[in-house]
């Protein structure tokens, strides 16, 4: 009997083509099982009626509302992963899955992420907020009736710390998972061995210019060459 792909959901913004890329390539290159890997884009979004809030000047990316579809986009069942385009995964989703815990509502690292950066990525902003960055990699529960308010009449109209927060949820339905699933470079300590499951590069990545000499630089531009050579392999005669 053929597998269900678990469904992932990455965060998807126009000025960050690549690093959606290779975030999907290097999530279905180390899985084990089937995944479906589709990106959150506001423009289809908005194409469909589903997102109409005004742009938010302090919104460092295009999903970083849209993110909270997930369970809406799920029709309210099973789970799902999202995580932001940013993200080099390097472990497998598979041990993930054996993670999840229906008591919880969403499992996520619950990081104190305190960054001392005023800016981020191409100059954006770097906003300091409670539980920043737990938003930024979540296991959502789909099925779980306190996640049923998330339509999209309360994603438009709720503020970006009722979203973020996960003010919807009691403290002891949001479930925690490893930092080293939404392991933040620049902040994180780098393990004594090995590598980290998922590297999330929250300043900047190496698809941009200035962000050449982060942690792990090497291995996420081993994955986009991975991913280039796959594209040109399938789209020659």
């Amino acid at each position: 009997m053929n597998q269900i792909p678990f469904p992932v959901y990455v965060g998807w913004d126009s000025r960050e083509d690549i690093a959606f890329q290779v975030c999907r390539h290097s999530i279905t290159a180390n899985a084990s099982i089937p995944v479906s890997v589709t990106p959150i884009k506001q423009q289809s979004l908005r194409a469909n009626d589903l997102y109409i809030r005004d742009a938010d000047p302090l919104a460092a990316t295009e999903f970083t509302y849209t993110r909270f579809f997930v369970p809406y986009l799920q029709n309210f069942s099973g789970w799902a992963l999202f995580c932001d385009c940013d993200f080099l995964w390097l472990g497998d989703v598979a041990e993930l899955v054996t993670l999840l815990d229906d008591r919880f509502a969403i499992m996520c690292v619950h990081h104190d992420h305190q960054p001392k950066e005023n800016s981020k990525m191409d100059d954006r902003p770097q906003t300091q907020y409670p539980r920043k960055n737990w938003s930024s990699m979540v296991l959502y529960n789909c099925g779980h009736p306190d996640n049923s308010i998330l339509t999209p009449e309360v994603i438009n109209r709720e503020t970006g710390a009722f979203l973020h927060r996960f003010q919807w949820l009691t403290d002891d339905l949001i479930g925690e998972i490893p930092e080293s699933w939404n392991w933040l470079e620049g902040w994180c300590k780098k393990p004594v061995s090995g590598t980290p499951n998922a590297i999330h590069y929250t300043r900047g990545g190496p698809w941009f210019d200035e962000w050449q000499s982060v942690d792990y630089a090497e291995l996420w531009n081993k994955e986009r060459d991975a991913y280039e050579a796959g594209v040109t392999q399938t789209t020659t005669p």
